[in-house]
């Protein structure tokens, strides 16, 4: 698949060190943006064109806009980490690349080469990498595709604008979190069999806002979703996996069956854990079974992953057929150990895999 050469604008306005260094003090999560961004356009017949690295500005989007009406839009996650002497690594950004394709593919959307997507990540990680905080901190980055051609009508667009940010990040979760704590969502649903669950697109999150806000009116961190069959069988949360730890040593998650992410974050770890020796099986947990597993000390621990979060544990579930605690509510040392170890392939500090960890060059 060919693609256009990536033009670099540099900003000419980006903001002074001083400037930048206040920001890094405290830069939360998605609320600090980088002075550039890379983007490009596609238009049937004609493909990808104008790519560009440029300051980041506001789109002019005509009020028509496909993305406006039609909610055609993809989007991926994914960090650059600072590593030893100087590094910046990416952690398996070719699986963020087939993963967009995916979701593309789900969506009536044109693909993007793996080439094309991987510069136009790298270029701009080069041109912001002094945005990367020091520390456990990273840099959050953003690629997205909408439909941005005008029109009225229910059709795929026949133009589509590519782009991606950048944010410095620290901690997901507020407080620094030990463990988080879930409501579960026994009415509403986030994806159905058929639908689009598996794809990254924005319309699958705004069906896990409401329930998401119901979940901070309960006192709870984060939503954890049943199936929309049965409502009994455990999907995943409104932005991350979930995984099971039994007292046997067993490990449990959800399968991917249409309605869940399959998460980079999920598949890494289920390879690790199998590579150690660990028995990890891809298996429907009722929420019933959860609760009399946890209250009977079956299942010692719960984590949920993604890339904004990395691992963290869960340590307090709570719906309306009752509450429970998982061990002593504070996570437990698997889930230190396997956090411990993503970071540290991700950072540089842990051998991993090969092809896990790929540089970004100077």
């Amino acid at each position: 698949m060919l693609h256009p050469t990536l033009e670099v604008l540099p900003n000419p306005e980006s903001r002074s060190t001083e400037e930048r260094e206040k920001l890094l003090v405290d830069p939360g999560f998605g609320r600090v943006f980088t002075d550039h961004m890379a983007v490009a356009i596609w238009t049937r017949g004609q493909g990808w064109h104008s790519a560009a690295l440029t300051a980041r500005k506001p789109f002019v989007l005509d009020p028509a806009a496909g993305v406006l009406h039609y909610a055609q839009e993809i989007f991926e996650g994914m960090k650059a980490y600072r590593a030893q002497h100087g590094a910046i690594n990416l952690f398996r950004p070719e699986q963020n690349a087939r993963r967009f394709n995916a979701s593309a593919r789900r969506m009536a959307m044109p693909e993007i080469s793996e080439e094309m997507f991987l510069e136009a990540v790298e270029t701009l990680v080069r041109a912001d990498r002094d945005w990367i905080p020091d520390g456990e901190g990273s840099l959050y980055l953003r690629p997205f595709m909408f439909a941005s051609e005008a029109f009225l009508g229910v059709r795929p667009a026949e133009e589509f604008t590519f782009c991606v940010i950048a944010s410095p990040a620290g901690a997901y979760f507020k407080g620094g979190k030990s463990a988080v704590s879930l409501w579960v969502s026994d009415h509403l649903n986030r994806a159905g069999p058929g639908g689009t669950g598996a794809a990254k697109c924005g319309g699958n999150y705004a069906a896990s806002l409401a329930a998401q806000a119901e979940a901070y009116e309960q006192g709870c961190d984060q939503v954890v979703f049943l199936d929309a069959v049965e409502h009994r069988w455990v999907d995943e949360l409104g932005g991350m996996n979930l995984f099971f730890v039994f007292d046997d040593g067993r490990v449990a998650t959800p399968p991917l069956e249409g309605t869940i992410l399959p998460g980079i974050t999920r598949a890494s770890i289920i390879e690790l854990l199998r590579r150690r020796g660990v028995e990890v099986n891809e298996e429907s947990y009722a929420i019933d079974q959860w609760q009399a597993d946890a209250r009977s000390g079956r299942l010692s621990e719960a984590f949920a992953c993604g890339t904004a979060a990395v691992v963290t544990a869960v340590g307090r579930v709570k719906g309306r057929s009752g509450d429970w605690t998982i061990g002593n509510g504070d996570g437990g040392t698997f889930t230190a150990a396997i956090r411990n170890e993503l970071i540290g392939i991700q950072r540089g500090l842990v051998e991993g895999p090969d092809g896990w960890v790929r540089q970004v060059r100077r």
